[in-house]
């Protein structure tokens, strides 16, 4: 039987985390439909041991993941699938998270907040210290296109509607976080205004899917 916990609002421009069973799920609303959200995970008794965009990549052999993909660990174990997306299916692997050296970069003076400080702001709340920042998130909602070049990038505001979700399945113990990000200079939140707004998300027990998630990507012979 499926079961949710409440409903946990990520404030904008502010970190959160949960701690998943292997077999939990996590549903990350826009509530708003033009926030991004970054998200990174860890494995619960290992933090050494951490979500990774680059093998993840790899495994999948996609930029951006699909309904069914799994993402994979520093060590090549799937950590977290996709089990449900209502979005355009529009997110980004490739762009890091800001931090505040970004934000002296676009000429910000004094402190602006940012999605690696919320990562540890999350994680602290659950009395835990990540060993180190880790600027590779997977931007949940961000629209970052790749040009005709097959080189370039284009950063454009997100293009979710309002109470669209995703869903990540735990495929390990693991702890999840989430930044509603406070960028506000570049414009990746949606509708023109560039305001960071708050996202819910929600603890799901026993969360049903027939996806078994993705195995390792090998060349045919």
């Amino acid at each position: 039987m499926t079961s949710s916990s409440p409903s946990i609002t990520v404030p904008a421009g502010h970190g959160k985390a949960v701690r998943l069973a292997a077999g939990q799920a996590v549903r990350v609303v826009n509530t708003h439909g033009t926030q991004v959200v970054d998200c990174w995970a860890w494995n619960a008794y290992d933090l050494s041991e951490y979500m990774c965009m680059e093998t993840t990549r790899v495994w999948n052999q996609r930029l951006n993941p699909l309904t069914g993909d799994s993402f994979v660990t520093n060590q090549r174990h799937p950590i977290l699938t996709v089990v449900e997306d209502t979005t355009p299916g529009v997110h980004d692997t490739f762009m890091a998270a800001c931090d505040r050296k970004r934000y002296e970069l676009l000429g910000v003076r004094g402190y602006h907040r940012n999605c690696c400080d919320n990562m540890f702001e999350g994680m602290f709340e659950l009395g835990v210290t990540p060993p180190r920042a880790n600027l590779a998130s997977f931007n949940i909602f961000m629209n970052i296109r790749v040009q005709p070049d097959g080189i370039t990038l284009h950063t454009l505001p997100t293009v979710t509607k309002p109470g669209e979700y995703i869903t990540l399945r735990a495929e390990m113990d693991c702890f999840v976080a989430f930044s509603a990000c406070p960028q506000d200079i570049v414009k990746i939140q949606g509708q023109g205004d560039n305001t960071p707004k708050p996202v819910d998300i929600v603890v799901i027990d026993g969360f049903h899917s027939d996806l078994p998630g993705t195995q390792t990507w090998v060349p045919e012979d």
